[in-house]
């Protein structure tokens, strides 16, 4: 059933065929839809009224789009009002402006389709969408032994609600995912790239990441500094000439790179922490939360079993705390128990560690990512087996996945 299904509908434009055009579509999906051409004959009927949604041309005379999305958000009957702006202003300045002024959605004319009933039904159910583009560490692994799981390293796409794109890593799988963005134009994109660590699985695709290259497009790079070196330097320097023929200078989007350490702070409604993790060199973990829902990115990670002589109870007690209910747990589960016997102190975790931290911060759901090269699907179909036999003997609540190259989540 479409989640516009005998919603309230308030529509403002005052050119009279637009108005028709976007009425008889929401109709289609049964909305109870008022319209208006005039702004401030509308601003009253939407105060009195109190619709679900109201859907607002930026151009208008007498009051614009963004003069009554801000007289509506002073409004405190209101507080639970969508508001989209609906506009044939394409120009980023412009969506960010009606962000700031508190709309929930920015939609471009003349887009008046399916594709425009989807983008309604995500702003107002609010979802936050996960997709995997790289699952794999270390080094990518193509052929016959990673045709289910994939073979390339990691990379994240988050797109909350509000056009907010997170990518978290630029390992092999940006490719596919500038492939994908590309494939719907690649132009007017801004997103937030956040790094764990420079370690080359994690970094050596960006430069393939084409929209870096197009004008228009504004990206922000987010990453640890490792002492003097910042995380301009850090990117700049694996295209420095000797080891890409490109160089950062030849990025046509607006680039801006931000140093992080152990802090909290917000992208618009979203609140970011980052905590330092088990592993050489500087390596960052995140916790992205948005509206009572989160999702935590813990790799490279490597946590010690207790009684080694390695384990700090401390460091482990603020992981939990780091991580405590999380909806979804993005964490390193590159080993076996057994192959981590041999391969203590390189930086990762195996299976009952990562399923003893899952359960004791009762995470909701676990999924299992940077799995060892040597590995082939089938070896990770075992790891994902013990991991669901561990949390099983625990009466765990934890849903344990091992999650597939392009799979994607919804978090609503």
């Amino acid at each position: 059933m479409s989640v516009l299904k005998n919603i309230k509908v308030y529509l403002v434009d005052d050119d009279p065929t637009t108005l028709l055009a976007v009425k008889y579509l929401l109709e289609e999906y049964e909305a109870d839809v008022k319209t208006n051409t005039s702004s401030t004959e509308a601003l009253t009927e939407i105060i009195e009224r109190k619709p679900d949604l109201a859907i607002l041309d930026l151009m208008m005379p007498g009051l614009d789009g963004l003069d009554m999305c801000r007289l509506l958000r002073l409004e405190p009957d209101l507080k639970e009002l969508k508001i989209i702006i609906f506009s044939g202003k394409a120009y980023e300045q412009d969506q960010q402006r009606a962000l700031s002024f508190g709309a929930d959605g920015y939609i471009t004319k003349p887009l008046i389709d399916e594709f425009f009933i989807k983008k309604i039904q995500d702003i107002i159910e609010e979802k936050i969408e996960l997709r995997y583009w790289g699952v794999r560490g270390t080094l990518p692994v193509p052929g016959e032994k990673s045709l289910r799981y994939g073979g390339n390293t990691n990379c994240v796409s988050i797109n909350f609600p509000k056009d907010d794109l997170f990518i978290l890593d630029a390992g092999s799988g940006i490719k596919p995912l500038s492939d994908h963005l590309m494939s719907k134009g690649g132009s007017g994109l801004h997103a937030k790239i956040l790094i764990s660590h420079p370690h080359w699985d994690h970094i050596n695709a960006l430069p393939f990441f084409v929209p870096l290259y197009i004008p228009g497009n504004e990206f922000e790079i987010f990453g640890a500094s490792h002492g003097h070196v910042t995380m301009r330097e850090l990117i700049s320097a694996q295209m420095d000439g000797v080891y890409f023929p490109i160089r950062i200078k030849e990025f046509g989007a607006r680039t801006y790179f931000r140093n992080l350490k152990e802090e909290e702070f917000k992208i618009n409604d979203i609140n970011v922490k980052t905590l330092l993790l088990s592993h050489p060199g500087t390596c960052l973990g995140y916790r992205l939360e948005y509206k009572n829902r989160s999702i935590c990115y813990i790799t490279d990670n490597e946590l010690y079993p207790e009684g080694s002589k390695e384990y700090n109870a401390n460091y482990w007690e603020k992981l939990i705390a780091f991580v405590n209910s999380t909806d979804t747990l993005i964490t390193d589960t590159t080993y076996t128990d057994e192959e981590y016997v041999k391969k203590i102190g390189w930086g990762h975790s195996a299976v009952s560690q990562v399923v003893k931290l899952a359960h004791r911060a009762r995470v909701k759901e676990l999924h299992m990512i940077h799995h060892d090269p040597d590995q082939s699907d089938d070896d990770i179909d075992l790891k994902l087996e013990t991991a669901q036999k561990l949390l099983a003997e625990m009466n765990s609540e934890t849903i344990c996945i091992a999650p597939r190259e392009r799979q994607s989540f919804i978090l609503s």
